[in-house]
């Protein structure tokens, strides 16, 4: 028996003993294509010696020191690196333990910078239907996952949603994309009347949906016309970078892509790849040194924020990320893994989306391409789906209720960086296969 509380208490789990690469291997040898990243986490997989050292060579020399107490050279580092490379305007850091605890920093600092400012009745945040930030209660509230937020619902505090960016379902077919993109844009400047303009601290988005909606990206012009909306009443920026930041899509900040720069962005996963659990919280200048100059002490903290061990991690995966050319790689062979997915999956009827961006990919199944329709929940496909790739020896992240929050099935692909061309072919026959196994046992294909 185990004494662990395991996240399904009548799931079997394998153990896992080893990693060689893109492959985790679990006790009985049997080894997993991670075509994930666990939940886009590993983006060097699960040996890299450089990191490993990294890791080895900081606990001879202090694990840990708290930070009201000192700060530390891999911290210091890290923050350096991060910034050099940062969108413009964001200049300072606050490193915490992983995702949740990113976004939850960038509500708090947010609203305390307008308590600083002098505007203490901003409140509100605005956020988008089928999104995800995390599972303390702040970032709950402020994601819109139907799933995860109803059973602590009288717990969240208030949060206004408006559409994600979703064009494959949201988008008119007398509309072009350019159309397309600042309509749904225009909804967040709605959303600020309603409530007042003097009222609203941010706009909390994801640049590319992560697992809620499957690898979704933002449609041309959509994040420069949101920018222009929050510097029009004073609204700050904040860009839900956890899964979709630190490499993911080809650059090393997803938003380079959208030609923006946020107020605040957060970052995890990919950040320290997993070999140490690490989040991250930019901020801008401004908001730094209102803060600063006001009472100068930030009404936040956690035990582990700028930990030495986790930092030298982190600061070692981004160095391996740099100097392997990895970004580069991720953009190419990003390209291979979308032309594979539509050779393989194009002209299959049950697929009625192919998107994402470098290696952060999905794909959306429907029950009918002309009408969209999903599959009936009832049948779980995404889980089943999940279930027939590890019997095949791969790891996906599939998710449920991508529609509205009940209705429909997507998969996500998050690999590591680090796949090559065999990879990229394993990767397609195992889903293919898997998918082809479960629609059959369905009765939905022959």
């Amino acid at each position: 028996m185990t004494y662990v509380f395991h996240r399904h208490t009548k799931a079997n789990y394998p153990v896992a003993v080893a990693g060689d690469g893109p492959y985790v291997i679990d006790s009985t040898g049997k080894r997993y294509l991670d075509a994930s990243g666990g939940a886009a986490v590993s983006c060097l997989g699960h040996s890299n010696r450089h990191v490993i050292e990294a890791i080895k060579a900081q606990l001879d020399k202090i694990p840990y020191a708290h930070t009201s107490f000192f700060t530390n050279e891999p911290t210091e580092q890290l923050a350096r690196h991060l910034i050099e490379r940062a969108p413009a305007g964001l200049n300072k850091v606050y490193f915490l333990s992983g995702g949740s605890e990113a976004n939850e920093t960038a509500m708090k600092v947010a609203r305390q910078y307008f308590v600083e400012k002098g505007e203490p009745q901003r409140r509100h945040f605005i956020a988008r239907n089928q999104s995800y930030h995390g599972n303390t209660l702040g970032a709950l509230a402020v994601g819109g996952n139907p799933g995860r937020r109803e059973l602590f619902q009288p717990l969240l505090i208030n949060t206004t949603h408006i559409d994600p960016c979703y064009a494959y379902r949201h988008q008119r077919q007398d509309e072009s994309i350019e159309a397309y993109s600042l309509r749904a844009a225009d909804t967040l400047e709605t959303a600020i009347l309603e409530l007042g303009p003097d009222s609203v601290i941010g706009f909390l988005a994801e640049t590319v949906v992560g697992a809620t909606l499957g690898a979704v990206p933002p449609t041309p012009g959509y994040f420069k016309r949101i920018r222009e909306i929050c510097d029009k009443y004073g609204v700050l920026l904040i860009l839900d970078e956890v899964m979709s930041g630190m490499g993911r899509t080809g650059t090393l900040y997803a938003c380079k892509q959208d030609g923006i720069a946020p107020d605040i962005l957060t970052c995890a996963k990919g950040l320290g790849a997993g070999y140490q659990p690490i989040g991250a919280c930019l901020v801008s200048g401004a908001i730094f040194d209102t803060i600063e100059q006001g009472s100068g002490f930030f009404h936040h903290g956690f035990t582990y924020i700028g930990h030495p061990t986790a930092c030298a991690g982190a600061l070692a995966v981004q160095q391996v990320i740099e100097q392997e050319g990895l970004l580069a790689k991720v953009r190419d062979k990003g390209s291979a893994l979308t032309e594979r997915l539509t050779h393989a999956f194009g002209q299959n009827p049950y697929v009625g989306d192919i998107r994402g961006r470098g290696y952060f990919q999905g794909i959306e199944l429907v029950s009918d391409r002309d009408s969209k329709e999903p599959f009936d929940p009832a049948l779980k496909i995404f889980a089943k789906i999940k279930a027939k790739a590890m019997e095949k020896g791969l790891m996906c992240y599939p998710g449920g209720g991508t529609v509205d929050g009940k209705k429909g099935d997507h998969v996500l692909l998050a690999p590591p960086f680090i796949l090559e061309d065999s990879h990229l072919d394993e990767l397609i026959e195992k889903l293919s296969a898997s998918l082809s196994e479960v629609l059959r046992s369905e009765g939905i294909s022959g």
